[in-house]
């Protein structure tokens, strides 16, 4: 006689705001090295539910599903997987390389988060615009990009250069870890410019870094050119369509780390590797969302163009036209 299977676990209806999601293999293992399941990645979800709708509300967002947990591998999608409730809100965006539309989660409430993780998503990557005008951002975003000879106390001293150089901007930045071994600052910014722009003036903030910090810091575009010490600034993540780990985003990797939004003062003392799924929510319990008053310290770019033209910063290629 056969050996019966294993029946799976029966699925968990999770009520969330006005919305009951229904997570189906809840005891599916996501990451095997912690034995952290399916439901496991809702509840944290669930957790810091304020934090990751206002990381992502209103913008496209790319999703990275892994359907058979981590060791089945990753699946970037761009488009809303099929057999999306009626209730799951949607944006559509061009695609100008590929001559195509796609239409992508928008986050409105915690609902949507937990319905995109019912449907195997681990990792959040929204764009840095909104639905409203999705070719104008209203997020510059600083990635302070390690090489992989880059010590994560050098990290730690670039952060302190950031910092400075956004306050003579009288721009307020929100650092938070990358989920890897850099770290991420974004600055609200007004949505009155386009993406070029708006590289245009991540660069020219970049490589005033670099003048400040030039045995640290390169802002070379070709990895062939950078010494592997070094820390990029990578301006780049400001393209159209160019997306990183939202904040509170769990990441794709053995160690499920997070990543998370910290203070200026923190900075000199986290270890990175320290925020994972099991140790932010008691985090985030303390201390609520660091981000949440984002909203209310924009900043205009215009000096940022000022410095790109005196130092001669070229316009940059579209990348999504490559």
């Amino acid at each position: 006689m056969g050996r019966v299977a294993k029946s799976a676990a029966p699925a968990v209806e999770l009520p969330v705001g006005e919305h009951t999601v229904r997570v189906s293999n809840p005891d599916r293992v996501y990451f095997p090295e912690l034995g952290v399941t399916k439901l496991d990645l809702a509840r944290y979800y669930l957790s810091v539910g304020d934090g990751i709708v206002n990381a992502l509300r209103d913008r496209p967002c790319m999703l990275h599903r892994f359907p058979k947990g981590l060791p089945g591998g990753k699946v970037h999608q761009k488009r809303v997987p099929a057999g999306a409730p009626d209730w799951i809100p949607t944006v559509r965006v061009y695609f100008p390389r590929y001559g195509r539309h796609a239409d992508e989660l928008c986050v409105h409430e915690l609902a949507d988060v937990i319905w995109a993780v019912q449907m195997s998503t681990v990792e959040f990557h929204p764009w840095n615009s909104r639905a409203s005008d999705t070719e104008s951002p209203d997020e510059w975003r600083i990635d302070l990009d390690p090489m992989p000879d880059c010590p994560w106390s050098r990290v730690q001293r670039v952060a302190g250069v950031v910092h400075e150089v956004l306050d003579e901007l009288g721009a307020v930045g929100w650092p938070k870890t990358s989920g890897g071994s850099g770290l991420h600052v974004y600055v609200r910014i007004a949505p009155e410019y386009g993406f070029q722009e708006v590289r245009r003036a991540a660069l020219a903030f970049a490589q005033e870094i670099e003048r400040r910090a030039p045995e640290d810091v390169t802002t070379a575009w070709w990895r062939k050119d950078r010494d592997p010490a070094q820390l990029f600034v990578d301006y780049n993540q400001n393209a159209r369509d160019h997306t990183i780990a939202a904040a509170y985003s769990v990441r794709g990797v053995p160690e499920a780390t997070v990543s998370t939004p910290v203070r200026w003062t923190e900075i000199d003392d986290i270890v990175p590797r320290d925020f994972t799924i099991q140790t932010v929510p008691d985090r985030y319990a303390e201390l609520g969302d660091l981000q949440a008053d984002m909203d209310n310290a924009v900043f205009d770019i215009a000096p940022l163009l000022e410095l790109a033209d005196r130092h001669g910063v070229e316009e940059l290629v579209d990348l999504d036209e490559q």
